[in-house]
């Protein structure tokens, strides 16, 4: 058995392929990455992601712990609170969540585009911008290169496809595994925070995650992103000392555009939006969402009047159909590149991260000798694909993530959504229900291997 250390390529500078890069350099594995994105800064980016323990648990084992700090540091302010608000802003429920107290046992909210920066800190000699992958070759001798659009190449022992819902290499490798259309449309605008925007919410909104089921199969999400440095940049007067000293020493600060914000997300079947939806943009994008939200409160319209029409982004929902084991080689996949979700359970960069950790770990037992290199891709594959699909069903049965969910249809939608407030509203007034709600929320999101 060779005990020659492998030199890995990830394809895809996302969330999921950072974290194995981190994790395979820490445990002395060498490993390259390829990012088409030409900078540090380029891609929309900067709406929230929230991470749950499963997450915070990869990122720990796999970042330095100096980084690691860094990454709790960068998060916004924690929610406090999980509402399901109906479209005239009435609480159907409130569920108060743990506070964050504890680096891992938690949930967190992220701004994608600081979490890209948190991982890109210290890559700069693993991290190669500007190279779209195109195809790939695997060779009698094991090794496999890795070809880009500029002409150039890269040769590997292992090729990791951390390339997203629309990977070239998963396209090569696994052409029968499809990714189809959900059915549904989110636009996901971005409000700034301010004294006025601040002062037209709640307290249990403005300090929460909050769920809106609307009439109409009409639906959102809402939540405050609060960090610890200002409009520009600066960090805040009430920093704890030791967060105020590792950000000040930060460098990606200087790279990250992420400011206080409200991001609000309105979605429905794609049936209910206009046919060229996807193309459009900016303001015109916005007065999609207030033509469709024409029953919601005046305070939540307001709110999408004053969304940053630069911020406002179509998304065409889609999953991954289930794909049965194949042949383990030199190349794998991890995190949307082989399990692409909806959002309807809200743990896909979670999924990704549990993956890069998984990975990890079998990687590490095959440089010490205790299997092969294909065989440890074998066992991260036989570990991953199903608690993978088994989260891509999950996401997909929630209610409305779905275009042909019953919440859609003109009697049926009713009943459903007397149905979800119902359930909601129960759940959070009777104390045993209520505990085991959000103690169901944090085991979902916080299973591990």
């Amino acid at each position: 058995m060779s005990t020659r250390t492998p030199h890995v390529l990830v394809i895809g500078a996302g969330t999921g392929g950072l974290c194995l890069a981190h994790g395979l350099r820490r445990a002395g594995i060498s490993v390259a990455v390829y990012e088409r994105h030409r900078t540090r800064a380029d891609g929309l980016l900067g709406y929230r992601v929230g991470i749950g323990p499963t997450g915070s648990r990869a990122l720990r084992d796999c970042l330095p712990p100096e980084l690691f700090r860094i990454y709790l540091a960068t998060c916004a302010r924690s929610p406090r609170y999980f509402n399901v608000l109906t479209q005239r802003m009435r609480h159907t429920a409130s569920f108060p969540l743990r506070p964050d107290t504890d680096p891992v046992d938690t949930e967190r909210s992220v701004a994608r585009m600081t979490l890209r920066q948190v991982l890109l800190t210290g890559m700069e000699d693993v991290v190669h911008f500007d190279r779209t992958f195109t195809h790939y070759d695997q060779h009698d001798d094991g090794t496999v290169t890795a070809y880009f659009a500029d002409g150039t190449s890269a040769v590997g022992d292992l090729l990791v496809a951390t390339d997203g819902t629309h990977s070239a290499v998963r396209r090569q490798y696994l052409p029968h595994a499809t990714v189809r259309d959900a059915g549904t449309v989110n636009i996901a605008t971005r409000i700034p925070l301010t004294a006025h925007t601040r002062g037209l919410l709640p307290e249990t909104v403005r300090r929460g995650i909050s769920l809106i089921f609307g009439t109409g199969g009409v639906m959102g999400v809402l939540h405050v992103m609060e960090f610890k440095w200002d409009g520009d940049g600066r960090l805040k007067p009430d920093v704890p000392p030791a967060d105020a000293a590792l950000l000040a020493d930060w460098p990606g600060l200087r790279h990250d555009p992420t400011r206080d914000n409200i991001n609000l997300v309105v979605w429905s079947t794609a049936r209910r939006f206009p046919a060229d939806v996807l193309r459009r943009r900016g303001g015109e994008l916005i007065q999609v969402a207030l033509e469709l939200t024409a029953n919601w409160h005046p305070t939540l319209r307001e709110l999408l009047s004053r969304a940053d029409p630069e911020s406002a982004l179509p998304i065409r929902v889609s999953t991954s159909e289930p794909v049965p084991p194949w042949k383990s080689s030199t190349v794998t996949l991890l995190g949307d590149a082989i399990h692409t979700m909806t959002p309807g359970r809200g743990v896909g960069a979670n999924t990704a991260l549990r993956d890069a950790n998984l990975l990890r770990r079998h990687l590490v037992s095959a440089v010490a000798g205790e299997k092969t290199l294909v065989q440890a891709v074998a066992d991260y594959e036989a570990t991953m694909l199903p608690y993978g699909f088994a989260r891509v069903a999950d996401s997909l049965n929630r209610s409305g993530t779905s275009g042909d969910d019953r919440m859609y249809k003109p009697v049926f939608g009713r009943l459903a959504l007397l149905g979800a407030r119902g359930y909601f509203r129960v759940t959070s007034r009777v104390p045993p229900l209520r505990r085991k709600f959000v103690d169901d929320f944090y085991t979902y999101r916080g299973e591990e291997d």
